[in-house]
C-alpha cells in the first residue's frame, strides 16, 4: 500500500463516517432507538480510529534522533493498537450497556421511517467504502487468503479499515434487524437485542485487532517465503560461502532490519569480502525493497578453516613390490 493511496482511503473513510454518525444521531433523536444510538457511537468510534491512524502515519515519518536511532516507524503500530484496545472496546462496552438497558426497560421505536431511511443510506455508503478497501487490499494481497492477509500484513491501516468496514456493515444489518423486529412485533426488546449483538461484534473485532497489532508492536520478522528470498540473495554472491544465521525485524511497515552472519572463504582479501557484502546488500534490496537496514557480519567458513589449519592427511598408497 502506497503512503498516498492509504492516506486518501483513510481520509475518505473518515469523512464518510462523520457524515454517517451525524445522520444516525439525528435518527436516534427522532426514534429513540438504542440500536441507532449504538450505531452512531460505532461511527464516531470509526471516525476516531481513522483520525488516530492518520496521526500515527504522520508521526512515523519523523527523522531519526539519537534517542530513537531506528526512527519512529512503530508509531503506526502503536496508534493501531490504541484503535483496537480503546475505541473499539469503548464502543463495544457502551453498546452492551445500552442494549442491556433496553432489554431490561424496553421502549417502542418512534418514527421508524427515520431509522429505516438512515440505515439503508448508511449501508450503501459503507458498502462503497468496504468495496474500496477490498480493491486496495487486492492490489497487495497476492495469493493470500483474507485471513492470512489480515494476520500477516505489516502495514496496519488496511486490515484495520477492512475490519472496520466489515463490522460497520454487519452492525448496520443488525441494527436494521433489531428496529424491524421491534416495529413488526411492537416489542422494544428486539431493539435491545440488536444493540447487544452490535456490542458483541465490536468486541470480537477489538480482540482480533489488538492481538495482531500487539504482535507488530512487539516486533515481527519476515514470513518464511521472504526469508527464503533473502537467503537465496545472500548465497548467490560468489564471495559468500553460506549463511550461518539470520535475524529480521520490521521497524515499521516500510522499514525492515536484517542482521546476518555469513561465512566467507579464508583466502579472500578484505577488499573482496567488502565487495561481496556490498553485492549481497544490493541483491537483498532488489528482492525485498523494504530492507532499509542490513548488517552483515563475515566469519570464516568452518570448511575453509579446516583447509587452512590442515585436515588429517589421507593414508599413503603402499608402494608396489
Amino acid at each position: 500500500m502506497s503512503a498516498e493511496g492509504g492516506t486518501k482511503a483513510i481520509v475518505a473513510a473518515l469523512a464518510a463516517n462523520l457524515g454517517i454518525a451525524a445522520s444516525k444521531a439525528v435518527a436516534f433523536a427522532f426514534t429513540g432507538s438504542s440500536s441507532m444510538l449504538a450505531e452512531s457511537i460505532h461511527s464516531v468510534a470509526d471516525s476516531g480510529n481513522q483520525g488516530l491512524l492518520l496521526i500515527g502515519r504522520k508521526r512515523s515519518e519523523r527523522n531519526r534522533t539519537p534517542e530513537h536511532p531506528f526512527g519512529y516507524g512503530r508509531e503506526r503500530y502503536f496508534y493501531a493498537f490504541v484503535v483496537a484496545v480503546v475505541l473499539f472496546t469503548v464502543g463495544s462496552a457502551f453498546s452492551l450497556y445500552e442494549g442491556y438497558h433496553k432489554i431490561s426497560h424496553p421502549e417502542d421505536v418512534k418514527s421508524p421511517i427515520w431509522a429505516f431511511a438512515v440505515l439503508i443510506v448508511a449501508i450503501g455508503l459503507e458498502a462503497f467504502s468496504f468495496r474500496t478497501a477490498i480493491k486496495e487490499s487486492n492490489e497487495i494481497r497476492g495469493e493470500q487468503s483474507w485471513w492470512a492477509f489480515i494476520r500477516r500484513a505489516k502495514a496496519p491501516e488496511l486490515p484495520v479499515v477492512l475490519l472496520e468496514d466489515l463490522a460497520a456493515l454487519v452492525g448496520l444489518i443488525l441494527a436494521l434487524f433489531g428496529v424491524s423486529m421491534a416495529v413488526a412485533t411492537g416489542d422494544g426488546i428486539w431493539d435491545g437485542i440488536g444493540t447487544v449483538a452490535i456490542g458483541v461484534l465490536l468486541g470480537v473485532v477489538a480482540t482480533i485487532l489488538s492481538i495482531e497489532t500487539k504482535s507488530l508492536l512487539i516486533g515481527e520478522g519476515v514470513d518464511p517465503g521472504t526469508e527464503r528470498r533473502i537467503i537465496e540473495a545472500l548465497e548467490s554472491v560468489d564471495e559468500v560461502a553460506r549463511l550461518i544465521h539470520i535475524r529480521t525485524e520490521y521497524l515499521g511497515p516500510d522499514e525492515l532490519l536484517i542482521a546476518a552472519k555469513i561465512a566467507v572463504y579464508h583466502d579472500d582479501t578484505a577488499a573482496e569480502v567488502a565487495r561481496g557484502i556490498d553485492a549481497a546488500e544490493a541483491r537483498i534490496r532488489a528482492q525485498v525493497p523494504e530492507a532499509k537496514l542490513i548488517y552483515l557480519e563475515p566469519a570464516l567458513d568452518e570448511a575453509s578453516r579446516q583447509g587452512l589449519t590442515g585436515a588429517e592427511p589421507a593414508p599413503e598408497t603402499p608402494a608396489s613390490s
